[in-house]
C-alpha cells in the first residue's frame, strides 16, 4: 500500500484526492492546508488525518507527497520533502525561478526521490495517443505543430496578479506539450501579446491574448496562442503536420449527437472548464505517478521537464517584454 500525503486541499487537491480513491493500492492517508477548513473538509471525505504541512512531510505514515499549494510554497515543501525521504508530485510551474527549480533538482538528485511535474496534458487519451503514433513514423518527421489553448473566461484579477503572467501560468502547459510532441528542444521563442478581454489584466501588466512561435535547431516549428476567453467553450485543440500526412486532435464535446436539419448540421458545446475536460488525464498522470514510485515505469515528466518549460516560458515573456526573438540557453 502507498500512502499518499496531500499537501494542498483545494480545487487541485480535490481533484487528485479522487483520482487517489480510484487507484487500487493507494491511500490517502494525511491532508494538510494553510487553512483548517478544506483540510477537515477533505480529511473527513477520504478518512485520512488532518495536520500541518511539516508533520505531514516528516509523518513516517506518508510515503509519498502531493504537492498542490500556490506555487511560492514549492520550493519550501519540496526541500522538505525531499530531506525526508518521500517521493514527489508537484504542480506545475515547480517554480517561478529557473535558479529554484535548479536549487530543487539538486535537492530531489541529492536525495535520490522520485519526482514527477504535473503536466497532466500529456496524459489526456487523445493527446497520448497522437503523440504514441507521432513516435511511431506514422507521418515520418514533424514539421509543424500548431496548439490552441483558450480558456472559456479569464481567472479573477487577484489571481492574475500573482499568478507570474499568461505565459509562466497557462502557457506553460502547452509549452510543455510543444516538447512532448516536437522531439527536439525549441532554440529561439518569438512571442507577441495583447490585452484584449479584460483591460484590468493590461493595467495588472499581464496579457490575456498570446501567440508563440517556437524553433528547433533542424528547424521545426510549433506555434502556439492562448486566449483567456472562449465563448463557446474550453477550446484544447492540437494539430502536427509532418513528411508523410497529418494527425489531429480535436475539442472534447458535452455529447457526440449531432443534429442535421435544413439549416445545417449542429453538434453540442465543447466541455466548459479543464476540470471535466481532463478529468481522464488527472486520473491517468495519478496513476503513472503510483506506478512509477513502484518501480514499474520509469517516473516522466520528471523535474528536468518542469525546468524545460520555465525556461521557455521566461524567453516567451522575455520575447514579448523585448519584442524580439530570443534564443533559449
Amino acid at each position: 500500500m502507498l500512502n499518499i500525503g496531500l499537501l494542498g486541499c483545494g480545487r487541485i487537491g480535490q481533484v487528485h484526492a479522487r483520482s487517489i480513491s480510484q487507484i487500487d493500492g493507494v491511500r490517502v492517508t494525511a491532508v494538510a492546508d494553510a487553512f483548517d477548513a478544506p483540510a477537515r473538509a477533505l480529511a473527513d471525505r477520504t478518512g485520512a488525518a488532518a495536520m500541518g504541512a511539516a508533520d505531514l512531510i516528516a509523518s513516517a505514515e506518508v510515503d509519498a507527497v502531493v504537492i498542490g499549494t500556490p506555487t511560492d510554497t514549492h520550493f519550501d515543501l519540496i526541500q522538505a520533502s525531499a530531506r525526508a525521504g518521500k517521493a514527489i508530485f508537484c504542480e506545475k510551474p515547480v517554480d517561478m525561478s529557473a535558479d529554484r527549480i535548479r536549487a530543487c533538482i539538486t535537492a530531489v538528485e541529492t536525495a535520490g526521490v522520485a519526482f514527477m511535474t504535473a503536466f497532466n496534458r500529456r496524459f489526456d487519451p487523445n493527446f497520448a495517443s497522437l503523440q504514441t503514433r507521432l513516435k511511431s513514423g506514422e507521418i515520418g518527421d514533424v514539421e509543424i505543430v500548431t496548439i490552441q489553448s483558450r480558456d472559456p473566461s479569464p481567472p479573477p484579477i487577484g489571481y492574475i496578479k500573482s499568478s507570474g503572467g499568461l505565459f509562466r501560468d497557462m502557457m506553460i502547459h502547452d509549452l510543455d506539450m510543444a516538447r512532448f510532441l516536437l522531439g527536439e528542444e525549441p532554440v529561439t521563442v518569438y512571442a507577441v501579446g495583447a490585452s484584449l478581454v479584460d483591460p484590468q489584466i493590461g493595467q495588472s501588466g499581464d496579457v490575456d491574448t498570446a501567440a508563440v512561435t517556437l524553433t528547433t535547431r533542424s528547424g521545426r516549428i510549433c506555434q502556439i496562442t492562448n486566449s483567456r476567453r472562449a465563448s463557446y467553450g474550453y477550446d484544447q485543440r492540437i494539430e502536427v503536420h509532418g513528411e508523410k500526412g497529418m494527425l489531429r486532435a480535436e475539442n472534447m464535446l458535452e455529447n457526440t449527437v449531432e443534429v442535421a436539419t435544413p439549416a445545417g448540421f449542429t453538434k453540442a458545446p465543447a466541455k466548459h472548464f479543464f476540470l471535466e475536460r481532463y478529468e481522464a488525464a488527472f486520473r491517468a498522470e495519478m496513476s503513472y505517478f503510483v506506478a512509477a514510485v513502484a518501480g514499474r515505469t520509469k517516473i516522466s515528466p520528471g523535474i528536468e521537464d518542469g525546468l524545460r518549460a520555465q525556461l521557455l516560458a521566461d524567453a516567451a515573456t522575455r520575447s514579448f517584454e523585448e519584442a524580439r526573438a530570443v534564443h533559449v540557453g
